[in-house]
Formats: C-alpha cells, structure tokens, sequence
C-alpha cells in the first residue's frame, strides 16, 4: 500500500479531531497557507506592475 501524500490540508483535516489539546498542529499549517497565498498575491502585483508601468497608482 502507498503511503498517504503529505499536504497542508490533510494536516488542518487531521489536526481538527486535535484541536484542543494540539492547537499547533492547526497553527503551523494554516500560517503556512496564509504566508504562501500572501507571497503569491504580492508577487503577482509585482509582476502586474511590471509589465503594465501605467496602471501603477499615483502616490
């Protein structure tokens, strides 16, 4: 048998039966899916602004 893929969300699915006593196994994964959607939205913006200079805002 294979053994199970390791995934962010299967660690939040498993973590939620442990919340009480293990809040950290929810913590660390769900930061870590924050810290990445964020990451990614601030260098999709960059290349945005890259790539089209006259949409950029003015400050």
């Amino acid at each position: 048998a294979q053994p199970p893929m390791p995934s962010w969300g299967r660690m939040l699915f498993d973590a939620q039966t442990r919340m009480v006593v293990a809040p950290w196994m929810a913590i660390f994964p769900g930061m870590a899916i924050v810290v990445t959607v964020l990451g990614l939205n601030l260098l999709g913006d960059g290349i945005a602004d890259i790539l089209d200079p006259k949409s950029r805002r003015q400050r």
